[in-house]
């Protein structure tokens, strides 16, 4: 027969064991989400051929980065009148550097219409449970408006429209801003999308690259939006 609780064999108290509140602890795992990273490329006249061909090489970089990471990646690019996506989320790597290879350059800037597509596809992406990033890389200088009508000063007014947008929706966003040197309007419409903005007036595809990856990743690693 077992002694009565609190008693040994030779009939002394025993010391009770008391569990208090703080012995407790519990072990939280946090479950990365996958990440689609979402390329928006100015190829318009505006970003001449060899930026358009630096902005091209970085990309490709981070295209690779994103494969070791196992991240998706999309990519759009607006030129002309309009936005196109030219790549929907994919990690087929062979896929996006066909995409980006055969990306054509010259036309207007249809700014705002980048912009707004940019923040369309981070808001799906976002509804299928991954985490979006946009990388713009452009000179922010739009001169056709989302009607798709002629004029920089309607196209300005529209694109900062659409970056406010970007800001509601709390997407994590960089802006790199491509052009020969440091573009104000560039840096203005990062700050109304809330995005991190980088010059790089004189960057390689390297440079670009390693910039946006000591911005965007560090961001995507513990769940915040860059700024």
């Amino acid at each position: 027969m077992l002694p009565p609780p609190g008693k040994g064999k030779d009939k002394r108290p025993q010391p009770r064991v008391e569990v208090r509140r703080d012995d407790f602890r519990v072990t939280r795992y946090k479950h990365r989400s996958e990440t689609t990273t979402i390329f928006v490329v100015d190829a318009s006249g505006s970003t001449a051929l060899n930026r358009l061909a630096e902005a091209k090489g970085a990309v490709e970089l981070l295209l690779a980065d994103c494969y070791v990471r196992r991240d998706q990646v999309a990519m759009l690019a607006f030129r002309g009148k309009d936005a196109e996506l030219l790549l929907p989320p994919t990690r087929s790597l062979f896929r996006a550097k066909r995409c980006l290879a055969a990306l054509p350059g010259g036309g207007g800037t249809p700014l705002a219409a980048g912009i707004i597509s940019a923040a369309l596809l981070a808001e799906d992406i976002r509804r299928r449970g991954q985490t979006p990033t946009i990388v713009f890389l452009t000179d922010g200088r739009g001169n056709i408006a989302r009607d798709g009508s002629p004029g920089r000063p309607k196209a300005e007014e529209d694109a900062l429209a659409a970056a406010k947008i970007v800001r509601a929706a709390n997407l994590t966003t960089l802006l790199v801003d491509n052009s020969p040197h440091a573009e104000p309007r560039a840096k203005k419409l990062a700050g109304e999308m809330g995005a991190m903005y980088i010059a790089l007036p004189y960057a390689d595809a390297g440079a670009i690259s390693a910039a946006v990856r000591a911005s965007v990743l560090p961001a995507q690693r513990n769940g915040a939006p860059a700024r």
